[in-house]
């Protein structure tokens, strides 16, 4: 199915693969109601990298541990993910991971560098490099399985959130060999030669799927697709280059029944795509109010999203008058999660965050 022809309401999930016990288990969780556009005790709230630098105790247990090792250690992974529940009192745990785990489960000579992020050893940008992108199984990434199993048993109702990185952007850094403030190598790729880009779109469209699937199967609730880069394409080139691809994942899950929130930065010109990709719920920046961002999404789909993180350096006062902004914009929402238009950064004060999470709930308890 090409871009052009794909449909603007998604097919009703198949019956006959229900969610697992754990993920039934947070049905009627506040997180998942609004996921689902029903009525909620409250506004729900997490926030993305909440597991993480900000947060000291996540920096003692991660201590001479690199990144990537420290994913594949279900125990580690297990309780960082549960630190910001415990301190925050948020109404979603988030996986602890990172993007590029499935691509170095299937072998792809990459690190992640402090101050730098994911480096690919060799660059991916010739029709040849595409046998390296072989399939993911589940015992690729056995470890996510088990750590997840772990995850939900100390959880109990409140649901976990998994996660995979877009086609897109997955294949920024492979082509890139690392980040990139211009993307040129991929622009050139993927219009120098669209087939090739195709291509490896749908491959990594099934690698991210068979992730976000292993992750659904051990008990996680909901998924988000991080779509990171994607900010920068115009959106005629994400409709015609990218969509599709995003689509491929949203469809291999939809079975499941579980929620699909879709999150990218500067995607402001591209939430109605974005949304018509196949999102249950999708994220938005702090650029774009809550309001205009339903208008441009339109009907059929709860919003996720959307403090500016800087505004937590900021004073209390000052924080809860921005938070009142958002949660005023967000009146009248068929389904709003409140979560930071992008990562809690990493000198954020964590108290800050605790009482964000108080101030949401007590303002919109019903």
């Amino acid at each position: 199915m090409s871009a052009n022809d794909l449909p603007t309401t998604p097919a009703a999930p198949d019956a006959t693969r229900p969610a697992s016990p754990a993920a039934a288990a947070t049905r009627d969780s506040a997180f998942i109601k609004a996921c689902r556009r029903e009525e909620v005790p409250h506004t729900p709230v997490w926030f993305m990298r909440q597991a993480g630098r900000s947060l000291p105790e996540y920096l003692k247990v991660r201590e001479g541990i690199p990144m990537l090792e420290s994913c594949m250690r279900p125990e580690l992974v297990t309780e960082i993910t549960l630190q910001p529940v415990r301190r925050h009192k948020v109404d979603a745990a988030i996986y602890f991971s990172d993007i590029v785990v499935p691509l170095k489960a299937i072998g792809i000579d990459l690190d992640i560098k402090p101050g730098v992020g994911p480096v690919v050893a060799e660059p991916i940008r010739r029709r040849e490099d595409l046998a390296r992108l072989r399939e993911l199984t589940p015992d690729d990434v056995a470890y996510v399985t088990e750590a997840i199993g772990m995850l939900t048993g100390e959880l109990g109702a409140t649901p976990l959130i998994g996660f995979a990185g877009a086609p897109f952007t997955l294949a920024s850094y492979l082509v890139e060999g690392g980040p990139s403030r211009n993307h040129e190598h991929t622009k050139a790729l993927m219009y120098g030669d669209p087939q090739l880009w195709a291509d490896l779109l749908d491959r990594l469209a099934d690698i991210t799927a068979a992730f976000l699937k292993v992750q659904i199967e051990a008990g996680a609730s909901a998924v988000q697709l991080f779509d990171s880069w994607v900010g920068a394409l115009a959106p005629a080139d994400y409709r015609r280059s990218v969509m599709s691809a995003s689509t491929k994942v949203f469809e291999a899950v939809q079975g499941y029944g579980v929620p699909r929130i879709h999150f990218g930065v500067g995607t402001g010109e591209l939430l109605g795509l974005m949304g018509e990709a196949g999102a249950d719920v999708v994220g938005v920046d702090w650029r774009v109010p809550l309001d205009e961002a339903a208008r441009r999404v339109g009907p059929g789909k709860a919003l996720q999203g959307n403090l500016d993180p800087a505004v937590l350096f900021s004073s209390p006062e000052a924080i809860e008058a921005k938070t009142r902004e958002v949660l005023a914009a967000a009146t009248g929402l068929d389904g709003h999660i409140f979560n930071l238009g992008h990562g809690v950064l990493p000198t954020t004060a964590p108290d800050a965050l605790t009482r964000l999470v108080e101030y949401v709930h007590s303002h919109t308890a019903c």
